[in-house]
């Protein structure tokens, strides 16, 4: 059976007033629920400054986390996390539209990770990221929605250029922009002592995706090694809101797929 511990920590920085970050889970109440929904993991980054950014992430997550747990049992994790996210763009355009005079211009980054068996699921718009740390090395898993690295994608600029651009925090993609949002999905095998780190621009702007995987090493409790990340993160920026949560995989129950059921694997 899927077993898992995890930390979650969201700062404010050293410059802003306001968190406009925004996170959460849902955790299962039964052995029978970690079979039939799993985990759920979610975080936000608002956009919009005095546009209320940060009502834009809070119903991003609010209504993410509410879809999980209304999904059906034993439904395919792909297919949950386009929906809750599709759900939390369309949460976050009516937010706008009840907002007055200060919504337009209201939105936000959103990545969600369902873990299941053996396997996660990661949904994401906009530049708010999902790390694999397996043995020491770090992978990341989701690619930023943004001007430049869609630049860089198209092999307009290199991916030195990218890193520098102007254009390298402007998304090209949010949640609350349009009534449908192109939704980019990615699917990974788990292993034991697996960690997912999901993080916000606050932290993947200020440390490289190494640094965050020795800060996970040097610390075996989970919520030091988060608030490891948070103090660096302050000390080499500190410029915008930080937010990071860190999942370790103690174990998995293999499973395999055949016609979109799961079946265990001996």
């Amino acid at each position: 059976m899927l077993d898992l511990e995890f930390a979650e920590l969201s700062d404010p920085g050293r410059v802003r007033t306001r968190n406009e970050d925004y996170l959460g889970h849902v955790a299962p109440g039964s052995p029978a629920q970690i079979r039939s929904h799993g985990w759920l993991f979610a975080l936000a980054d608002g956009v919009g400054g005095q546009r209320l950014g940060e009502v834009a992430s809070r119903a991003a997550i609010q209504e993410a986390l509410a879809g999980f747990r209304r999904a059906k049992d034993g439904a395919l994790q792909k297919d949950v996390v386009t929906q809750i996210v599709q759900s939390a763009n369309a949460r976050v355009c009516e937010s706008e539209a009840l907002s007055g005079r200060m919504g337009p211009g209201m939105a936000s980054t959103i990545v969600v990770a369902a873990l299941r068996f053996d396997r996660a699921s990661i949904a994401h718009v906009g530049d708010s990221r999902c790390y694999l740390i397996r043995s020491g090395d770090v992978r990341q898993i989701t690619r930023d929605h943004t001007v430049a690295a869609d630049q860089q994608r198209l092999g307009l600029i290199s991916a030195e250029e990218a890193a520098e651009s102007s254009q390298r925090h402007i998304l090209s993609r949010s949640l609350g922009t349009n009534l449908f949002v192109n939704i980019e999905v990615n699917e990974i095998q788990l292993l034991r002592g697996d960690i997912l780190l999901l993080c916000s621009d606050g932290l993947h702007g200020a440390l490289t995706p190494v640094e965050m995987a020795e800060a996970t090493r040097r610390h075996r409790d989970l919520a030091d090694a988060a608030q490891e990340l948070v103090n660096r993160a302050n000390e080499q920026d500190g410029s915008d809101n930080i937010s990071v949560q860190l999942i370790r995989i103690r174990t998995v129950e293999r499973m395999g797929m055949y016609r979109g059921r799961p079946y265990k694997l001996r």
